[in-house]
């Protein structure tokens, strides 16, 4: 054999490990390949904590909610707030139907606590519809004067309170056909009043009503009229007035308008909108409202079972 056909042999074999030496190398190779394997996977396995409201979200998000699954969810949520404001009520003080009448034409563009803080005087200076019709109209704009627009709202009650006197024998009608051709009170007012005064269930679509029920995806309806409708099909109509009241006392106390105290809320796992506010729960907590942050309420007679403080009266420290 020539010396070259010897050293083509040689490099021959030594391309071609042996089986032996093929294993060997694997064995050596392969805690090298899993190191590199769990490098790519760690961050992908690493353990997160995910809240339920998180998921809850995603979940929402990945494929649209069906007719059945939004009343469920709605009904749900409807249950954990009535445990949470076991004691909802009309945060207007008031003694008759008359008095709230005149108190929910009085809080628009206003807060619930300035008009408690304003009716008083107002009301033991004209505490009939017959009194407050034949009122100065300049001494009724002086009474209500912190409430704002109180030119504008001077006429409605003085409106209301004549066509009371006239049409209804100083009586509030309770229906709502009735109600609403009174000066001032368009559907919202009627349903305050005959849900609180008369025992009439009623949707009371307010700001802070349409704000939640669209975070909660109930409807995307932006009028009120068409918010009601679209909330009355999710909801026994038995509920309807305390339904208004719950919604609405979430509002105003944890899912504000700018900044919603998302990790405070009692139904954030209920809930498509959570994380568009703090979520963090002690920042969460010192944007809480009312009772709910030791604050007094908005009524200066608040209910027996209101578990916060009342109201101070105006002009009080």
């Amino acid at each position: 054999m020539s010396k070259r056909s010897e050293q083509n042999q040689a490099t021959a074999g030594a391309a071609k490990p042996t089986p032996a030496k093929r294993a060997s190398a694997a064995k050596k190779a392969t805690p090298a390949k899993k190191t590199a394997a769990a490098k790519k996977t760690a961050p992908a396995t690493k353990a997160t904590k995910v809240t339920k409201a998180t998921k809850a979200t995603k979940a929402t998000q990945a494929k649209p909610e069906s007719h059945t699954a939004l009343v469920r969810r709605a009904r749900r949520i409807n249950r954990e707030l009535a445990e949470v404001y076991s004691y909802a009520h009309p945060e207007l003080d008031f003694e008759n139907p008359f008095e709230l009448l005149v108190a929910t034409v009085l809080s628009a563009q206003t807060t619930d606590l300035r008009v408690n803080q304003t009716t008083p005087r107002l009301f033991a200076a004209y505490p009939t519809p017959e009194d407050l019709a034949a009122a100065n109209p300049e001494e009724v704009e002086e009474l209500i004067r912190s409430t704002g627009f109180f030119r504008a709202k001077t006429k409605s009650i003085m409106g209301l309170a004549t066509a009371l006197r006239d049409n209804h024998g100083g009586e509030v009608p309770g229906r709502i056909e009735d109600l609403v051709k009174l000066p001032g009170v368009g559907r919202k007012t009627a349903f305050v009043v005959l849900g609180n005064a008369f025992g009439v269930p009623g949707i009371t679509v307010d700001t802070h009503f349409g704000r939640l029920v669209r975070r909660w995806k109930w409807t995307e309806e932006t009028d009120p009229v068409k918010v009601e409708a679209a909330i009355a099909e999710l909801f026994p109509k038995s509920e309807w007035t305390m339904l208004s009241h719950r919604v609405i006392f979430h509002g105003r106390r944890i899912c504000h308008s700018r900044k919603p105290a998302c990790g405070a809320c009692p139904i954030a796992d209920l809930c498509p909108s959570y994380g568009e506010g703090e979520t963090d729960p002690e920042k969460a907590k010192k944007l809480l409202k009312y009772e709910m942050g030791g604050l007094p309420g908005q009524r200066l007679k608040p209910p027996p079972d209101y578990p916060g403080k009342p109201a101070p009266p105006l002009g009080a420290a």
